[in-house]
C-alpha cells in the first residue's frame, strides 16, 4: 500500500510542535522543549490548522487547550510520530549495526574462484547477516536489481558520479602450472622459455597484439605467445591449468586458493601482466549500511592477505 501524500501537505515539525503543546500544556514549555521561540511554535500551529481546516487549540490570554478535533488529531498524530521515530531508528541502526540481508554481484571468474571463501569466512564473523549472490558476467543495474554491492574487475578508471567505487585491490596476472605438468616438463628459466611450453590463455588474449609483462623493477616486455589452448574465461583457464594442460596466464586472485593449497606453482614469479583493479561498486549517496561496509572491508583485508602469500607477487591495494 502506498501512502497518499496528497492527504496532508503540512510539515512534520508543525505536527510535533502541536503535540508538544498538548503534552506539556503551554506554548512556553513546548518552545523550550523544542528549542524554538514561542512565536515560532505559535506560527507552526496556525499553519497546521490552516492546512487541516480546523481549530486544534482553544486559545485564551492565560492558557491553551485542545479542542475536540485537536484531541482526536493528537491521538492519531502521536501514534504516527511514534511509528515514524521507530522507522528512523531502524534506518540509523542499519548504518551502524551488522545485521540484515546483503545482495552482492560479481563476475563468473571472481564468483567461482574467490567469492566462496570470502563469503564463508564473513558468515562466521557475522552470522546475523544473510547474503544473496548474483554471479554473472552481465553488469546488472544496482538500483533495478536491489543490489547492495558489485565486486567488479576492470581498468583503473573510476565509475561515473552515480556510484561509489573504492578500489579494493590492484591485480596482477601471472603464469602458473600444476606440479604434475612441471614434473614432466621443466619450468621455463626465462620468458623466452615460454615458447617451449603449452600455454593456456583466456579470451582477453585472443587478438594478435602482444602480451605485455612487467618485472619487479617495472621493466616492460612484450611477448608474442602462441597458446596451445584458448578459453573464454579465467575460471576455465584455471581448471585447464590444474588438469595439467599447460602453463596458464591467470589473475593472482583467481589462482590464490589453488596456490595456497599447493595445487598450482607460480612460474616466472618476477614477471606479471597488469590486471586492472577490483572495485566495490555501490550507489552514491550517504554512507552505506553497516552490513555493506563490513563486507567491503572484509574483502579488502582478505585479498591483501592472499596477495601477500609466499610465492605470490604482491599487488598494491588502494582506497578511493
Amino acid at each position: 500500500m502506498v501512502a497518499r501524500s496528497e492527504t496532508f501537505r503540512g510539515g512534520l515539525g508543525d505536527v510535533r510542535a502541536f503535540c508538544a503543546v498538548v503534552d506539556l500544556g503551554t506554548v512556553t514549555q513546548a518552545a523550550e522543549a523544542l528549542g524554538e521561540t514561542k512565536g515560532s511554535v505559535s506560527r507552526r500551529i496556525s499553519r497546521l490548522e490552516a492546512e487541516l481546516g480546523v481549530t486544534l487549540l482553544a486559545r485564551t490570554p492565560r492558557a491553551v487547550s485542545p479542542t475536540v478535533e485537536g484531541l482526536a488529531f493528537h491521538a492519531k498524530a502521536q501514534e504516527s510520530l511514534a511509528l515514524l521515530d521507530e522507522a528512523l531508528e531502524t534506518a540509523r541502526d542499519a548504518r551502524t549495526l551488522p545485521h540484515g540481508h546483503l545482495r552482492v554481484t560479481t563476475s563468473i571468474d571472481f564468483g567461482t574462484e574467490v567469492i566462496p571463501d570470502l563469503v564463508a569466512a564473513f558468515r562466521v564473523l557475522y552470522p546475523q547477516i544473510t547474503i544473496d549472490l548474483l554471479i554473472t558476467d552481465t553488469r546488472l543495474d544496482l538500483a533495478a536489481n536491489r543490489i547492495d554491492l558489485a565486486l567488479r574487475l576492470g581498468a583503473g578508471a573510476a565509475q561515473d558520479s552515480g556510484y561509489r567505487a573504492p578500489v579494493l585491490a590492484r591485480l596482477a596476472i601471472g603464469f602458473y602450472a600444476a606440479p604434475a605438468y612441471l614434473a614432466a616438463r621443466a619450468a621455463p628459466a626465462d620468458l623466452d622459455g615460454l615458447a617451449d611450453h603449452d600455454l593456456i590463455l583466456s579470451r582477453e588474449r585472443l587478438g594478435a597484439a602482444p602480451l605485455h609483462v612487467t618485472d619487479r623493477e617495472g621493466r616492460d616486455r612484450p611477448l608474442a605467445l602462441r597458446p596451445a589452448i584458448r578459453a573464454t574465461d579465467y575460471a576455465t583457464v584455471l581448471r585447464l591449468t590444474l588438469a595439467g594442460g599447460g602453463i596458464g596466464h591467470i589473475p593472482s586472485l583467481v589462482a590464490a586458493r589453488s596456490l595456497r593449497a599447493g595445487a598450482l606453482v607460480r612460474v616466472l614469479p618476477d614477471w606479471a601482466s597488469r590486471g586492472g583493479v577490483l572495485r566495490a561498486v555501490s550507489l552514491a549517496g550517504r554512507e552505506p549500511p553497516a552490513r555493506v561496509r563490513l563486507f567491503r572491508e572484509h574483502v579488502r583485508g582478505a585479498l591483501a592477505t592472499w596477495q601477500d602469500s609466499p610465492g605470490e607477487r604482491p599487488a598494491e591495494a588502494g582506497r578511493a
